[in-house]
């Protein structure tokens, strides 16, 4: 799966929806997904952030969030990342032509920094196609024992506002959230703090959010998930704000950009 969404905040903060527009959202929303079907991880625990690479987790920490393709660490509550929204890089032969979205030429539309080609959810055959084969995903997931997943990239609509809608991404969502419920795992929201709103039309439990402390977005996930976030910063600055404000409540961990394994260059991780 692909590596974190960092760098990407200033695009999508200007692509923000308005609280208006969250209203909106909220008042013609479906009947929830089922949010507290399965048990989020626990508040305020240790946590690490592993999906670049599994490593033996540091004394201390009892939630881990590791790729799909990793195995869980034994005796922890574990995370199951997915890439759901875009293709991994050179895996678009891996879905129908169809699901690919596509410009007004026709032309696959990638998410340049990542070089994923973005997945077309803008109608509900669609979204109910490209949710099967993920929902494959989150059984492999179940089938190795991990308790949760974190499906990434529910914000790829901030970055391509003149083809996709957040009312597309939120129903898109709720079909994973459901199938996980089904599976007996509880669902993450990855970032999007304009949508954290929409908890019960989602059917979220908890949030995984990338720099919500230097961007001072901590709140809007706390105001819908409570205690139930788990926050990654990426530099030291980002990690003092969010202990300050938030290190008596929240799981926090800093990381490298490269979320690179223990032992490898370039691997960075400190807590509050």
């Amino acid at each position: 799966m692909s590596l974190n969404r960092v760098l990407r905040r200033g695009i999508a903060a200007s692509a923000a929806l308005t609280a208006t527009a969250v209203t909106c959202l909220l008042t013609s929303s479906t009947a929830s997904a089922g949010a507290g079907a399965a048990a989020p991880p626990p508040p305020h625990a240790g946590f690490d952030y592993q999906i670049g690479g599994a490593y033996t987790p540091p004394a201390g920490v009892e939630v881990v969030s590791r790729d799909a393709g990793a195995s869980p660490a034994p005796g922890l509550y574990n995370i199951c990342y997915l890439n759901a929204f875009q293709a991994q890089p050179g895996a678009e032969g891996d879905w129908d032509p169809d699901l690919l979205l596509r410009d007004a030429d026709g032309e696959v539309v990638y998410d340049g920094e990542w070089g994923e080609a973005v997945l077309d959810i803008r109608t509900a055959d669609k979204r109910e196609r490209i949710a099967a084969k993920v929902g494959g995903w989150i059984d492999g997931c179940a089938d190795k024992g991990f308790q949760a997943v974190e499906p990434d990239n529910f914000d790829t609509f901030t970055r391509f506002p003149d083809l996709l809608t957040a009312d597309q991404a939120t129903s898109y969502v709720a079909l994973l959230s459901a199938h996980a419920h089904e599976q007996g795992l509880a669902a993450a929201q990855k970032n999007t703090p304009q949508l954290a709103g929409a908890r019960e039309r989602t059917g979220l439990d908890f949030a995984v959010a990338e720099e919500c402390g230097v961007y001072d977005e901590c709140g809007e996930y706390t105001a819908a998930f409570g205690d139930d976030v788990l926050v990654v910063e990426y530099t030291a600055d980002g990690l003092r704000k969010a202990c300050s404000g938030w290190g008596e409540r929240l799981s926090i961990v800093r990381r490298d950009v490269e979320v690179s394994p223990a032992g490898s260059g370039g691997h960075v991780r400190q807590t509050c």
